[in-house]
């Protein structure tokens, strides 16, 4: 009888990878251009706009003034007291948002008529705008860093609860067999088949949580927070610093970038396929 527990490293994405790519190794090079051509459309369209003369007040999205200021902000301990306060947000509201949607995607999952059950409630909640929960947020909340808090949850636990029953419901109705065969409980299974192999579709879910988390943190930090990254955009518009303002939204690029291939490492890491 095979054995349910050999693992092969494979990672899911790898195959897509290296047929467009060769290999890991060299598919830095190619992001590397990505990045440069962006760069570049960056620098045409901006210089192209805001050096005519109607747009003067404008040219501090230009690339040159923009990074100016990232490097002028970034010897300020205030720019690095609202990066520590974003990122605090960011990975706390997650981290509920995970703790909650994991188990409850396994469970959605695992049991067909949970699923049928909240297949249509999971679909309603997910349609709604993050944002339309804010003021609902203030009346729950007496302070707003909590307020913040729940805007995150709600906009990422339904990725996250979403993505892990579809690693559920992708795992081979083989491997569950063969251990029901040999006397498997159903806590057993979970523990041993189920959250293995879906390893990889819940660190998924917490990318793609992760994106939506910072399109949700930056206008929930204009409730009345004084620091956060967007409370320093939103400051920076007030006083007409556009420089700054475009600065910001490049370091937001550059941290969600970081997070983001974190979490990457981690699926490169975890990800695998069960012999067959």
């Amino acid at each position: 009888m095979k054995s349910i527990n050999k693992f092969i490293y494979k990672d899911p994405g790898q195959v897509g990878l290296t047929a467009i790519f060769g290999n890991r190794n060299s598919a830095w090079k190619y992001e590397l251009i990505g990045l440069a051509i962006f760069a570049c459309l960056w620098m045409i369209s901006a210089g192209f706009f805001f050096t005519r003369p109607e747009f003067i007040q404008f040219q501090g999205f230009l690339p040159g003034p923009t990074f100016k200021a990232l490097l002028s902000m970034c010897q300020e301990s205030r720019f690095w007291i609202s990066v520590f306060a974003s990122l605090q947000r960011i990975i706390i509201g997650i981290s509920i948002a995970a703790i909650l949607g994991i188990p409850m995607g396994i469970m959605v999952g695992f049991y067909p008529k949970l699923r049928s059950f909240s297949y249509s409630p999971i679909q309603f909640v997910r349609m709604i705008s993050p944002l339309s929960w804010m003021p609902i947020a203030l009346l729950l909340f007496a302070s707003f860093e909590s307020a913040v808090y729940f805007l995150i949850v709600m906009a990422t636990i339904c990725p996250i609860i979403l993505n892990t029953t579809i690693g559920v419901l992708n795992i081979n109705p083989q491997w569950i067999k063969m251990a029901l065969n040999q006397g498997a409980s159903s806590v057993q299974l979970i523990k041993t088949i189920v959250i293995p192999a879906s390893l990889p579709y819940m660190l998924t879910s917490l990318r793609l949580a992760l994106g939506v988390a910072w399109i949700v943190l930056v206008p929930a930090e204009f409730l009345g927070v004084s620091s956060g990254l967007g409370y320093l955009i939103n400051d920076a518009r007030d006083t007409m610093e556009y420089d700054k303002l475009m600065a910001i939204i490049i370091a937001i690029g550059v941290l969600g970038f970081i997070l983001d291939r974190i979490i990457q490492k981690l699926q490169y890491t975890f990800s695998w396929s069960w012999n067959e």
